[in-house]
């Protein structure tokens, strides 16, 4: 705003500039900057987001229903893998919708409350924290049944299975929600999302306040998670490779090499997207695609995952199998 302009006094600026501030100070609507999309380039954007998102549900519901139907499948293995099709789904569901309505709307009609938005930020934290914290626990599984397959039953009971679990939702619980609880404390000065979803990144940029506290927080949260991560996966695999190294049996090798395979393909999968996204908010000039890989994050390992798993899986591929032919034998009366 330019001081001293010519018609209108000090006083009268001040006020304009106390209306606005009142008009933005904590407001409860946001506005989200969304993609920029054309008019010739909104609908295949929006048919790709609705059938990416159709996929993923179909897929991942319908590999938990298959692993909670059947027996067979009632594997340490498969009942962890749950957490990532569930975590998938959750993920999407509270992402995509939205997105899908913003792209019919005109920007300046994308408006969301502050409190949707803070929900939305948390889902999103917590896809992406869960996602590295259940491929450390589907690590350890592994680790279990290749380094002692002997003891593998006696170890992974079903008991452990769901401290596994609870311990893998309740550090992402916590960590995000304290990354969150630190942003709520600011006053907002600023009404515009920039992003095509809420993050914690963008609440916090709303606010006129020091945010240095949520950037080292932020910055901590993230060098633990990925270190953790990363080396979880190093220390299993190694340990993994020295036993199919010096163990004899050809069936263990190639049932590990499988296993840990599909495993390791997922972990790139998150891992490489999640580095994409974390490069691009160094660099402003590349909003647009920052923008992309941020949808892209949650949309590609929510629609790969089930099928690299599905397809590894010889247990899973026998079930489907066994259901196809049962309905193909089964006469219609």
């Amino acid at each position: 705003m330019c001081h001293g302009s010519s018609g209108s006094g000090p006083n009268s600026n001040h006020r304009t500039q106390n209306t606005m501030e009142n008009y933005t100070y904590n407001s409860l609507t946001l506005q989200l900057e969304g993609l920029r999309v054309t008019k010739t380039s909104k609908y295949p954007v929006f048919v790709f987001l609705l059938f990416a998102y159709v996929f993923i549900l179909i897929t991942n519901v319908g590999i938990v229903i298959l692993i909670w139907t059947e027996r067979s499948l009632h594997q340490p293995m498969y009942l962890l893998f749950c957490n990532l099709s569930i975590n998938d789904v959750m993920g999407n569901s509270l992402l995509v919708p939205r997105l899908l309505a913003d792209l019919l709307v005109p920007p300046s009609e994308r408006l969301i409350h502050y409190y949707e938005c803070l929900m939305q930020a948390f889902t999103t934290h917590m896809f992406g924290t869960s996602a590295h914290t259940v491929l450390m626990i589907m690590a350890f599984d592994r680790y279990v049944a290749i380094s002692n397959p002997l003891r593998y039953n006696t170890i992974m009971t079903s008991k452990m299975v769901m401290k596994l679990t609870v311990s893998a939702w309740g550090v992402a619980f916590v960590l995000v929600g304290i990354l969150l609880g630190l942003t709520i404390r600011l006053n907002r000065c600023r009404t515009l999302i920039t992003n095509p979803y809420c993050d914690n990144a963008s609440l916090f940029k709303l606010s006129c306040e020091s945010v240095l506290i949520n950037n080292i927080y932020g910055l901590t949260f993230t060098v633990v998670l990925l270190s953790s991560s990363i080396g979880c996966i190093i220390i299993t695999y190694s340990k993994i490779t020295a036993a199919c190294l010096t163990s004899k049996s050809k069936s263990l090798n190639s049932k590990a090499l499988k296993t840990c395979s599909t495993h390791l393909c997922l972990y790139l999968i998150m891992l490489i997207s999640g580095l994409i996204l974390i490069t691009l908010h160094r660099f402003p000039q590349y909003t647009e695609y920052r923008k992309i890989s941020a949808i892209l994050f949650n949309v590609v390992p929510g629609s790969l995952n089930p099928v690299i798993y599905g397809l590894q899986s010889q247990e899973i591929h026998k079930c489907l199998s066994n259901i196809f032919q049962l309905k193909k034998v089964t006469p219609s009366f």
